[in-house]
């Protein structure tokens, strides 16, 4: 038998263990099982509706299932905290609102630090809050409602959790117009949506993506939007800023993962969220529901984040506003 040479004997063992190296790293490309996300409300809202489009064309882009788990509750808190605890591999995201901002300055003990918890991802829309009531409510304007109270009537509205968008609309609303409402929260803008239509609430600040189909089918009825500028969704419905002068709220929805999640893997979440926010199956589904997509880098989504923190931080201290 022909020995070898001990430098071409090294020469392919050294070329082993790098094939080795490359079919183990093969094996172990992310992702090598199914995705999940992580929806801090009950099913039947706008989030669940963006988290279940979004997912599936994520999935064509990882080449794996992305399940959906719906974890409502205290304002987003419990499905928060639950992705912050998650292993920082990748297989866990959860897709968060204005409530991720809004949280640390109206919670004095949270059990995630927002700096520290999580990493972020993308971005993945904006648009306004809608105020909606029954077909049937007597209110037809802002004035309507604001010119009840001061009469003595008591009136309430829903959101779907404490600190998210429809409550924070909702105590903005009373600190500007220096009116009472009730807050009444729940898990999520479908149980919200559901007493609203029943008649066991008056009011909701629903966002567009939860409320635009009901509007549509005539069982909710738009009285104003929460941005400063009319939307182009809602044709024909006014501000809330033209009756309250100065009254502003934009809901947003944006992918964290645990933090410590390996940066190339964050890429890749990166580039699934970005190529299914374009895919026409999510398009046609938000943009006609006043959601401007904004797909973005980790990065930009980061700053984005901050500042929303920065800017609510400043409005809850303002206006005194207090979770119930």
């Amino acid at each position: 038998m022909k020995a070898f040479p001990i430098s071409l004997r090294l020469l392919a063992g050294g070329l082993c263990l790098s094939l080795a190296a490359m079919a183990g790293a093969a094996r172990a490309e992310f992702p090598e099982r199914a995705v999940r996300i992580i929806v801090p409300f009950a099913p039947g809202g706008g989030t669940d509706l963006i988290a279940r489009t979004l997912g599936l064309g994520m999935a064509k882009e990882l080449g794996q299932p992305v399940v959906i788990e719906n974890k409502p509750g205290a304002g987003t808190v419990i499905g928060t905290d639950i992705a912050a605890k998650s292993p920082p591999d990748g297989y866990t995201l959860v897709l968060a609102t204005l409530a991720h901002a809004v949280n640390p300055s109206l919670i004095a003990k949270l059990p995630y630090a927002n700096e520290t918890a999580f990493a972020a991802v993308s971005l993945v829309g904006r648009g306004p809050n809608v105020l909606v009531v029954r077909p049937d409510s007597p209110y037809k304007t802002v004035k309507d409602i604001v010119d009840a109270v001061k009469s003595g009537k008591k009136l309430t509205y829903a959101s779907q959790g404490n600190g998210t968008s429809a409550h924070l609309a909702g105590e903005m609303f009373t600190n500007l117009t220096k009116i009472e409402l009730l807050h009444i929260p729940y898990r999520g803008a479908g149980p919200a949506m559901t007493d609203l239509r029943g008649g066991q609430v008056d009011l909701f600040f629903g966002t567009a993506a939860a409320v635009s189909s009901f509007i549509d089918q005539g069982t909710l009825r738009a009285i104003a939007v929460t941005t400063p500028e009319p939307s182009p969704a809602f044709k024909g419905v006014p501000t809330v800023a033209a009756t309250v002068p100065g009254y502003a709220v934009e809901s947003w929805y944006g992918f964290f993962v645990p933090a410590g999640t390996p940066a190339p893997v964050i890429a890749k979440l990166n580039a699934s969220i970005k190529k299914a926010a374009q895919s026409p199956e999510f398009v046609q589904k938000v943009e006609q529901e006043g959601l401007v997509i904004t797909a973005s880098d980790p990065a930009e989504f980061d700053r984005y984040v901050k500042a929303e923190e920065a800017r609510w931080r400043k409005v809850v201290k303002e206006n005194n506003l207090k979770t119930n």
